[in-house]
């Protein structure tokens, strides 16, 4: 199953793109490193809104 790059993906498939598909056409079909990227992508996300809620009540107590 030939690849193409992203952006004639988005001239030829204007609409959603889907998530899943789109890493496992990234990773050339390799199941387990789409697997491992998604994961990876999921823990970012987690701390990246850990790290917000942190930020928007400041670091150090209130005096």
């Amino acid at each position: 199953m030939p690849t193409i790059s992203a952006a004639a993906h988005d001239i030829q498939y204007p609409g959603q793109v889907d998530d899943i598909a789109a890493a496992l056409a990234f990773h050339h079909g390799d199941v387990r490193a789409t697997g491992a990227l998604l994961a990876d992508i999921k823990f970012l996300k987690e701390q990246l809104a850990i790290t917000q809620v942190g930020m928007s009540i400041g670091f150090a107590p209130y005096s």
